[in-house]
């Protein structure tokens, strides 16, 4: 039985990466849910635990991790999808990175300007996706992955963030040949397919109903 453990609120938001790379990588884990309102009302003890006041949590066994990045990270050299060399390792922490400003740019929209902003946030997309676009052309014609010949962390957490822009922006992709093929080819992995069919994840919202 795996000691593995995603403390989260019910979304997929930061949590989701981690479990799309537990799912295609086989793994069983236990979602302990955390409700908004025992979060923000100071009746939820994990808070006052948390090395930065913030979830997800990763417990493997009695090892506990917090920020979502060090999670996948930590689970991607575990799993063996972290790079096959130094130059890998550092372009695949790269490309997360860049992974990482776009989902920020993502939660800025959803949370504090979905009504002022998302006209722009649109118009910009495609200069943000290109970037992706760009970096996939450079590796094999765009037919495998980001960086190398293997699935890496970065790559679960960039399907995990298109997923987040088709989400609002179904069409975002239309001009993105190799991102989309890229988006199915890596959902249509056996183990990975059968998690994103699951009724547990697509139940699961990608951020919390809009009051």
């Amino acid at each position: 039985v795996s000691g593995f453990v995603l403390t989260y609120f019910p979304l997929k938001g930061r949590g989701e990466p981690i479990r799309l790379i537990l799912a295609d990588n086989g793994a069983k884990w236990t979602e302990d849910v955390i409700q908004f309102p025992d979060w923000f009302g100071g009746k939820c003890p994990v808070k006052k635990e948390s090395v930065f006041g913030q979830l997800p949590q990763f417990s493997d066994g009695d090892f506990v991790l917090y920020q979502s990045n060090a999670i996948l990270r930590y689970l991607g050299r575990k799993f063996g999808v972290a790079g096959s060399n130094e130059q890998e390792v550092a372009i695949i922490d790269m490309m997360n990175d860049g992974v990482e400003d776009l989902r920020l740019k993502f939660i800025r929209l959803m949370f504090f300007e979905f009504e002022t902003g998302k006209e722009k946030y649109e118009k910009d997309l495609p200069n943000l996706l290109s970037a992706f676009e760009k970096v996939l052309s450079k590796n094999s014609n765009g037919t495998k992955f980001l960086v190398g010949d293997k699935i890496s962390y970065a790559d679960y957490n960039l399907l995990d963030v298109l997923h987040c822009q088709l989400n609002i922006f179904p069409d975002c992709l239309s001009s993105f040949p190799l991102l989309t093929a890229y988006k199915d080819r890596i959902a249509s992995r056996s183990k990975l397919s059968e998690y994103l069919n699951s009724e547990e994840c697509k139940s699961r919202p990608f951020v919390p109903k809009r009051g």
